[in-house]
C-alpha cells in the first residue's frame, strides 16, 4: 500500500486493527499519521493517542495495553516506534525456510498473531519501522520486518523521494505557502537537501518567513538560510578542483569570501572531504551505499548525501593526487597559522596550484 492509498483508505472507511509502516521517508509518514488521527479521534480526544517504543518496552506489553480499556478515551491510536526491535537477535529456522512451525505462546510473533485474531474494536495499532542505513543493510532489515509482521495484512511503504518527485512536491509546498521561488532555486533546494521532502518543507517555511512573501527567493537567500547549502557550495569547489577548472574554483572561493565564510574552516572541510575520499579509494569503495556502510561500521555516522559527495570526490581524483592534495592542505594550514596571514591570498594560492 502506498501512502496515498493509505490516506484514501482511512478517509473512506474505518481503519483496520493494525498497520505496519515500513521505510525511512518522513514527510509522507507524517501525513499518514495525521490522516489516521483525524479519522479515529475527534478534536479534544488527544488522550486517545498513545506512543510506545519497542527499544523501551516489549511487544507483549504493547499488546496488553492495546487490549486494555482506557478510562480517558473510547477510541485509541497506539503508535509503536522501533518496530524492528521486536525481531529476534538471530534468524530462526522458521524464518530461514519460511515454514509455519508451532510457536511458544510467549513468542512475540505468536502473540501478535493471537492479537490479530481477536483485536479490540476502536483501537488501531501502528508498528513503525523507519530503519535507515546503507542500501543493502536497510533492505535486509526491512525484509525481515515484513516477514516478522506478516500477521498484519496492511503494510504501508515509505520509499525515498526521487529528485524529480521531490522537486514537484517542493513546488506544491511553495505554492501552498505562497512563496515566490523560481524553478532553478527550487531545484537547488531539492538537490541541496538530497530530496528529503520533510526538510524541504521546513526550509520553505523558513524562507517564507525570511522574505515575508514580499519578494522572490534568491540563491543567496538559500545559501544564507539553509545550512546544507553552504556545504554544497564548498563541495562545488571540490568538484571544480577535480575538473581543473581554475576560473570556476576562484569564482567559488570569491563567493565564499563575500558570504563571510571563515576560510580556515573551509580548508578543514576540504581536508575532511579529501581524507574520506582517500580512505574510500584505498578500501576500493565505488558507490555511496558502500561508502556509507563502510564508515558506519567504523563508527563514523554519515548522511547519504555526504556519502554521495565522497563517492564523487573519490571518482574525480586519483589516489596519488588525493595524497598530494592532503599534503598541500597541510602546508596551506600552516600558512594560515602565520603571525599575520591574509587568508584570501593563501587560499587563492592553494586553489591556483591545485586547479592548474
Amino acid at each position: 500500500m502506498t501512502p496515498q492509498q493509505f490516506i484514501s483508505h482511512v478517509q473512506r472507511s474505518h481503519p483496520a486493527p493494525a498497520y505496519l509502516f515500513v521505510g525511512p521517508e518522513r514527510y509522507q509518514r507524517t501525513a499518514c499519521r495525521q490522516a489516521l488521527l483525524a479519522a479515529m479521534l475527534e478534536p479534544g480526544e488527544e488522550n486517545g493517542f498513545v506512543r510506545h517504543d519497542l527499544d523501551e518496552v516489549s511487544l507483549a506489553e504493547v499488546l496488553d495495553d492495546a487490549r486494555s480499556l482506557s478510562l480517558f478515551a473510547t477510541r485509541r491510536v497506539i503508535w509503536v516506534a522501533s518496530a524492528e526491535a521486536a525481531l529476534p537477535r538471530t534468524r530462526t529456522p522458521a524464518e530461514d525456510d519460511g515454514s509455519e512451525r508451532s510457536l511458544s505462546k510467549t513468542d512475540p510473533k505468536a502473540l501478535l498473531e493471537a492479537y490479530m485474531q481477536s483485536s479490540p474494536d476502536d483501537t488501531v495499532l501502528v508498528f513503525d519501522a523507519a530503519r535507515s542505513g546503507s542500501g543493502s543493510e536497510e533492505k535486509a532489515i526491512l525484509d525481515r520486518v515484513r516477514k516478522f509482521y506478516a500477521a498484519i495484512p496492511n503494510h504501508v511503504e515509505f520509499h525515498h523521494f526521487s529528485l524529480d518527485s521531490a522537486r514537484q512536491t517542493a513546488e506544491s509546498l511553495a505554492r501552498q505557502a505562497d512563496l515566490k521561488i523560481a524553478s532553478a532555486e527550487l531545484a537547488l533546494l531539492a538537490e541541496t537537501l538530497n530530496a528529503d521532502v520533510a526538510r524541504i518543507a521546513v526550509e520553505i517555511e523558513k524562507l517564507r518567513l525570511h522574505t515575508g512573501g514580499m519578494r522572490p527567493v534568491s540563491r543567496e537567500d538559500i545559501f544564507l538560510m539553509v545550512p546544507d547549502a553552504r556545504a554544497a557550495n564548498i563541495f562545488a569547489l571540490v568538484a571544480s578542483l577535480g575538473r581543473g577548472d581554475r576560473k570556476q574554483s576562484l569564482a567559488l572561493l570569491d563567493f565564499l569570501v563575500r558570504e563571510g565564510e571563515y576560510l580556515p574552516l573551509v580548508l578543514t572541510f576540504l581536508a575532511t572531504q579529501f581524507r574520506l575520499a582517500l580512505v574510500a579509494k584505498e578500501a576500493h569503495l565505488n558507490s555511496a551505499s558502500q561508502i556509507q556502510g563502510y564508515f558506519s561500521r567504523q563508527g563514523v555516522q554519515m548522511w547519504r548525501s555526504r556519502a554521495e559527495q565522497v563517492a564523487q570526490t573519490a571518482a574525480a581524483f586519483s589516489k596519488v593526487r588525493l595524497e598530494t592534495l592532503i599534503r598541500r592542505i597541510y602546508e596551506t594550514d600552516r600558512a594560515l597559522r602565520d603571525a599575520n596571514p591574509d587568508d584570501r591570498i593563501v587560499m587563492e594560492k592553494f586553489v591556483l596550484e591545485l586547479a592548474g
